[in-house]
């Protein structure tokens, strides 16, 4: 049964299907641990290094794809041969990623953390909008890498957080990760483990190994059998105890990734609610543990077969950052400057246990209006216009922004940056707890349903939007599908200024009372991208 939900406004509306964030700038804490960091590594080939890792992660990538799981072992063990590459290295949960020592460590450090920072903060902050009163105590980062993940965790939640345990096989990223937090105040416990079978091994009772928040950022694809994935990804939802995010590059084998390990879990939670429930059948019992099943938080609305399954698409978002001055240094190329920021593409998804939850659909009751209908309902007072207040709102008063807090660039007395960041923790953790408590006033996007995903860049063309969309088409979120809408100015100018202002991974309102019946299918034609016109060149 649906709970009792307040009725959605046109601006509540705006505010609750935003989840995107533009532009991310990496926090000032962050980027000066970072540049401190290899200040002390003072490294002179790290630029060479950077070039190599780049060129390793896309060896990786294209190897992975050739694998047979048959094959994946033998391949991997050969590769591993070769003095000339860093490949695979075996650990309890199969051959996986590269061998990171020092050098590698720091260019890691130096060109890829912030891009894998801002992608889990992104994932993480649209959790805490939608999940109201969700705040984890204890939190495991599988293969953490530099920590990435736990300073995502540390900004979005900063006070909730009591224990973290880490999991990565390579020794240099643990001590890299240990060095960057050295400053910050007010740190969880954290334990590092180089596998999961050394955790489970340490921790002997079953129910402390529970986690609220289990994180797996960037590291599946690292791995290149699919069994040993499914492997993977069964233990890590075994130690979850409320939420379980996957986190991978937004590429064809990412995504393919996200899709295996998201139809595998949703299958087991299935086939085990189906023998509970006829167990309890025989018993005579009526009655579910909350925590039996599985649903999906993020970013798919429904629960059923994903629509875009042997399409030829595939569903990935893009999180734009502005640079660091570790990345535009050390990322440079002969002769050709780098932009200020840039766009780092990822796949996800976020698993809860228990029942998706029943909730009202965000447009059910709410009345908009036609264009027509607002112009014949017009007053000739709302026509008057006070140029006096007209005049004081096109005033903006820009702060004033002190620019060593913008950029850690003009900070290189180490004096001067513990100096100036005596009460930056306390005062942005307030600034969080702020933000949190405005959240939980505001109306949110429920996870129980009614809201689509534009899972591509909206197309604007004259009065028209056009949206490709994921969305439920049953009440309960058993099942979805692809929905290509155009929204008009005629038909709704408040839904048509909203799909405007909406971005690529921005969520969409639904009502239960529109196309509910219909069986919705995908185009075929559009799921062809060498015919598609409209789109040209795919994201």
């Amino acid at each position: 049964m649906a709970n009792a939900q307040k009725v959605f406004t046109v601006e509540t509306l705006r505010s609750a299907a935003k989840q995107s964030l533009r532009c991310l700038v990496v926090p000032v804490r962050l980027r000066r641990a970072i540049k401190k960091y290899l200040r002390e590594e003072d490294d002179p080939h790290i630029r060479k290094k950077v070039r190599q890792l780049s060129e390793s992660f896309q060896e990786i990538k294209d190897t992975n794809l050739q694998l047979p799981e048959t094959t994946a072992k033998s391949l991997a063990d050969s590769m591993n041969s070769l003095e000339t590459k860093r490949w695979k290295i075996q650990t309890v949960y199969g051959d996986s990623g590269l061998q990171y020592r020092d050098g590698e460590t720091a260019a890691y450090i130096a060109s890829r953390m912030p891009a894998v920072f801002s992608v889990c903060y992104r994932v993480l902050i649209e959790i805490r909008r939608r999940v109201p009163g969700f705040a984890p105590t204890r939190v495991l980062d599988f293969g953490a890498g530099t920590g990435s993940g736990f300073w995502a965790v540390k900004e979005v939640w900063p006070k909730s957080v009591e224990k973290v345990n880490i999991v990565e096989p390579s020794q240099s990223m643990q001590r890299a990760g240990r060095d960057l937090i050295q400053g910050l105040k007010d740190l969880p416990l954290i334990h590092g483990y180089t596998s999961l079978l050394a955790l489970n091994k340490e921790i002997n009772k079953k129910s402390e190994r529970k986690h609220d928040l289990v994180i797996a950022s960037y590291v599946l694809g690292e791995i290149p059998s699919l069994k040993d994935r499914i492997t993977v990804v069964r233990q890590l939802w075994d130690l979850t105890d409320d939420l379980l995010v996957l986190i991978e590059p937004g590429t064809p084998h990412g995504a393919n990734i996200i899709s295996q390990m998201r139809s595998h879990i949703l299958w087991m939670e299935k086939r085990k609610l189906r023998k509970l429930e006829k167990k309890m059948k025989k018993d005579g019992k009526d009655v579910l543990d909350l925590k039996s099943g599985a649903h999906i938080v993020a970013p798919c609305p429904h629960d059923g077969k994903c629509p875009l399954e042997n399409t030829g698409k595939y569903c990935h978002f893009v999180q734009r950052l502005q640079r660091t001055s570790s990345q535009r240094s050390y990322k440079r190329t002969k002769g050709v400057p780098l932009r200020g920021f840039e766009d780092e593409k990822f796949c996800f998804v976020a698993f809860r246990r228990g029942q998706r939850p029943r909730e009202l659909w965000p447009l059910d009751g709410m009345k908009l209006e036609t264009l027509k209908e607002r112009r014949a309902n017009k007053k000739p007072e709302d026509l008057e216009v006070d140029y006096e207040d007209f005049i004081k709102s096109q005033v903006v008063e820009v702060p004033y922004i002190d620019p060593r807090a913008y950029d850690s660039d003009t900070m290189d007395d180490e004096e001067e940056e513990q100096e100036d960041g005596e009460g930056t923790d306390e005062d942005d953790e307030d600034k969080i707890e702020e933000e949190i408590e405005e959240e939980e006033e505001s109306e949110r996007a429920s996870v129980g349903g009614g809201w689509g995903r534009i899972i591509f860049p909206p197309f604007r063309k004259g009065k028209q939007v056009t949206l490709d969309m994921c969305v439920p088409t049953k009440e309960d979120g058993s099942e979805g599908a692809f929905e290509r809408r155009v929204i008009t100015k005629s038909k709704n100018p408040d839904l048509h200024l909203q799909a405007k202002k909406s971005f690529w991974g921005d969520l969409w309102p639904l009502t239960t009372q529109q196309e509910s019946g219909k069986e919705r299918q995908v185009d075929a034609e559009w799921c062809r991208p060498d015919q598609d016109q409209k789109w040209g060149s795919w994201p």
